[in-house]
């Protein structure tokens, strides 16, 4: 079966075709991989040639296609498609992969002897992850560990909060060691 083009498509599909095809550019550039190096990479199933019709929004991509495209990219297959403004995930809830991190607080400092009292799954998490940065970066002071902003994103998703507000949700949980600063936004 092959992928339509943009002149057999409605005026919407191909306005729709053209927003998909800005993803999938923003996730290859992500990834730092030219149209070839993405050719390359995918065992020539998708053709430099294709693939820049497809970011153009010149042929339509199939389901199938997408798919197999996001396993490629090793991204979620939705990291693909382009955000409708009434999806629920546009209210901040959601990690979109190709926009900037929105600036986080400008220092969280975990107290790490507190991270035992968040109990259940979350809990558990947390300390699995800080360990695993501890790990990352040979830094086993064990009383408090400065969180970076990627790694505030990534709690900010296991403690199932927006990361601009994760540093606040810290604080709720009692984690945030006491001579931390600010809090705050950095402007």
């Amino acid at each position: 079966m092959s992928s339509s083009s943009d002149a057999d498509l409605d005026p919407e599909a191909a306005d729709y075709a053209r927003l998909v095809g800005e993803r999938l550019r923003a996730i290859r550039r992500q990834k730092r991989l030219s149209l070839q190096e993405a050719e390359e990479l995918s065992d020539q199933e998708f053709k430099a040639s294709v693939l820049g019709a497809y970011e153009r929004g010149e042929r339509a991509i199939s389901v199938p296609r997408l798919h197999r495209l996001a396993q490629v990219y090793q991204v979620p297959v939705d990291q693909l498609l382009p955000r409708d403004l009434d999806d629920p995930r546009v209210d901040g809830t959601y990690l979109d992969l190709t926009r900037p991190a929105a600036p986080g607080p400008r220092k969280v400092i975990l107290d790490l002897a507190r991270l035992d009292d968040i109990g259940g799954p979350t809990g558990e998490m947390l300390r699995r992850y800080v360990a695993m940065i501890q790990v990352q970066r040979q830094d086993f002071n064990g009383r408090v560990l400065t969180i970076r902003r990627d790694d505030l994103r990534a709690i900010a998703c296991i403690i199932d909060t927006p990361a601009d507000h994760a540093g606040e949700r810290l604080d709720q949980l009692g984690v945030l060691f006491q001579g931390t600063p600010v809090l705050g936004t950095a402007r």
